[in-house]
């Protein structure tokens, strides 16, 4: 039988190595293994598991030294056993909470992993040991935040959201109140998180709602609720806004609330029993006309007696068809098993009106601002095209304001105003150029020339350039606060825009009615309106502010102000349908609503503007001007600070005889 060529050479390489060890002096004899002293004889003997499959054939009749003994191979390293588990506390009752801690099963249905394990940390430094439940019973600090989780609705969140456990009366296992400690502190994290803007992916709202939400770690919460004893309600409760535009809306609701929900009628719990019909006779009868407020019997007449209490005549057939009706079950009069439920739950008046609705969705917006806006700072409210300047805690200026178009949205975030640039040149962005501005050159070669641009042709790049001057899109000064979505204030050259009531018209940054006067409340004070404009036509110029300004890009549609005035302002981006939705408001699913956007589109257009020519195809829409790839926050680079939107092709209105106001 013979023997494969690469094993053939495997064994020839293998036997060199030993001839070449045993000429070297002092090396040891080393014994050559039967099954190669057999192969030397009869290569073809070699067993068929030490046939290497990478050799070549040797010479027959070759004497071969006896080779070293093949090295044993090298035993694997030992699995990697899994840590033990860290030894359960001594304390039965700290080690009932290690172990529900363990325990994979949820607390509550919205807690994430991540809180979970903070509060897995926030227990282990304390040895386990319960933080809300003492010697059977709730602490203070405990029943504080307990009566704060109850009262969630006021602050226009959902109190059901919050169960709080309760202890029973009996004596209590140490399973039992572990379940009841986790499950108090898993509410309160939750409470804490969605008071600070948690409760909505506001990616699934709009992908240019991309606020920076202060969300507090759920340990320090536990550790900061937990110490704070009988005030532990008030400081859960401040986890909330406290701007006076949110306390405001808070104030209404409650007003709204008071007004129209009537304390509901009791409930009742009737017990087991059969369907009943008009005429059978029940002794379930009486607890009904009590519940529904009926007499105990009809009355006689001269034809006929008193009727019977247990009967179910048509008075009470009548009252339950009435509350079928007011819970939205089948109104047949009929008392059914699910009527018997419904009269066992209280009426807890949970259907929204619209005013209510719009109370909750704005409130909802107030936990996207910091929770301390500053005491200088400029807010801009966007379906307003309104911007007020806030100097000391005190409002010092307001003005007209463009925001962005359907298509194309002004982002709703806060940045830190950090310069201004007088006599702004501007680079048209990537977005204008390829939508806009080549289509224009393809229908005139001499399109940018005419209106003042410069043109650089770079290794088959088209670039674009607005040098500074009275026809340039962003005007004479800019207003730059850094930021991913390249927005940012701006004059604009097409003022008599602002005359009109809808000013939606930009490609996402915000065009400010007087420049010069917005400098004046916002620059340092050395520089004026007045030396500002002897700046304009010398080059540009930058100025730095002495300290960083906040600026708040902000979207309510119903605010109140300090008389108790409410005051509306269009949905312009379709936020309000889209929030409500979310927040369980009104029926409708997400997809469904972020449809009609073209709809939307023809509705916020001026309607004096005749339409250009270059918007005469539909255009997809765009979720502003940015390089940031959607969906991302803040991972992609900023882009250069002198790009941006301005709008050079937004058709001029025909001229208004009155402004908005």
């Amino acid at each position: 039988m013979g023997v494969s060529r690469s094993a053939a050479v495997a064994l020839s390489a293998l036997l060199a190595g030993a001839s070449a060890q045993a000429q070297t002096p002092d090396a040891a004899p080393v014994p050559v293994p039967q099954v190669l002293r057999n192969a030397a004889a009869d290569p073809g003997a070699i067993p068929a598991e030490t046939k290497s499959p990478a050799a070549a054939p040797e010479s027959p009749g070759v004497a071969v030294p006896a080779p070293p003994s093949a090295p044993e191979p090298a035993a694997p390293p030992p699995a990697a056993e899994a840590p033990a588990p860290p030894p359960l506390p001594s304390d039965p009752q700290s080690a009932a909470v290690a172990q529900r801690l363990a325990d994979p099963a949820p607390l509550l249905a919205r807690l994430s992993t991540k809180e979970r394990e903070a509060i897995q940390a926030f227990y282990a430094l304390g040895a386990f040991k319960p933080v809300w439940i003492v010697d059977g019973a709730f602490t203070p600090a405990a029943k504080a935040a307990a009566a704060r989780l109850a009262a969630a609705g006021e602050d226009g969140l959902n109190a059901s959201a919050y169960p709080v456990p309760v202890l029973g009366t009996q004596g209590t296992t140490e399973a039992q109140v572990a379940e009841a400690e986790l499950k108090l502190s898993a509410a309160i994290v939750l409470y804490a998180r969605d008071a600070r803007g948690g409760r909505l992916n506001l990616a699934s709202i709009a992908k240019l709602i991309t606020p920076t939400l202060d969300i507090p770690a759920p340990d320090a919460v536990l550790g900061r609720i937990a110490s704070a004893g009988p005030s532990a309600g008030a400081l859960l409760q401040g986890y909330n806004p406290s701007q006076p535009g949110y306390l405001a809306l808070k104030g209404r609701l409650a007003a709204l609330r008071g007004h129209s929900h009537a304390p509901g009628a009791p409930s009742v719990q009737l017990p087991p029993g059969p369907v009943l019909k008009l005429g059978m006779t029940d002794p379930r009868v009486p607890m009904l006309r009590a519940r529904f407020g009926l007499e105990t019997r009809t009355a006689g007449t001269l034809d006929a007696g008193p009727g019977n209490p247990e009967t179910y005549d048509a008075g009470v057939a009548a009252a339950v068809t009435s509350f079928q009706r007011g819970r939205g079950l089948p109104a047949t009069g009929t008392l059914t098993a699910q009527t018997v439920a419904a009269l066992g739950r209280p009426d807890t008046a949970t259907r929204t009106d619209e005013g209510e609705a719009a109370l909750l969705v704005n409130m909802e917006r107030w936990r996207w601002l910091p929770s301390d806006l500053g005491r200088d700072y400029v807010l801009v409210n966007v379906p307003e095209f309104r911007l007020r300047v806030v100097r000391d805690g005190r409002q010092r200026d307001e003005a007209r304001v463009i925001v962005g178009k359907v298509e194309s949205p002004t982002p709703i975030f806060s940045g830190m105003m950090e310069y201004a640039v007088v006599n702004p040149s501007w680079n048209v962005p990537p977005s204008i150029l390829k939508n806009e501005f080549l289509p224009g050159l393809a229908r005139d070669p001499n399109y940018a020339a005419r209106r003042g641009y410069e043109v650089v042709y770079r290794n088959g790049n088209v670039s674009v350039r607005q040098p500074p001057g009275e026809r340039n899109a962003l005007g004479f000064i800019k207003f730059m606060f850094p930021n991913n979505h390249a927005v940012y204030l701006h004059d604009t050259p097409n003022r008599t825009l602002f005359g009109a009531s809808q000013r939606a018209l930009s490609h996402g940054c915000v065009r400010v009615e007087d420049p010069f006067r917005f400098a004046d409340a916002v620059l340092p004070e050395a520089w004026s309106s007045e030396r500002l404009k002897k700046l304009i036509g010398k080059g540009e110029r930058q100025i730095r502010l002495s300290e960083k300004l906040p600026v708040h890009l902000a979207y309510f549609t119903t605010s109140v102000d300090e008389t108790g005035t409410v005051s509306t302002a269009p949905d312009l981006y379709g936020y309000d349908a889209r929030m409500k939705i979310a927040l369980g408001l009104s029926p409708g699913s997400l997809l469904v609503a972020k449809a009609p956007a073209a709809k939307a589109t023809a509705k916020v257009k001026p309607t004096t503007a005749p339409k250009p020519v270059a918007e005469a195809r539909p255009r997809p829409v765009r979720e502003a001007h940015s390089d940031v790839e959607p969906g991302r926050r803040s991972a992609a680079p900023r882009p250069p600070a002198d790009f941006g939107e301005p709008d050079l092709w937004t058709p001029r209105p025909a001229r208004t005889s009155s402004g908005w106001w």
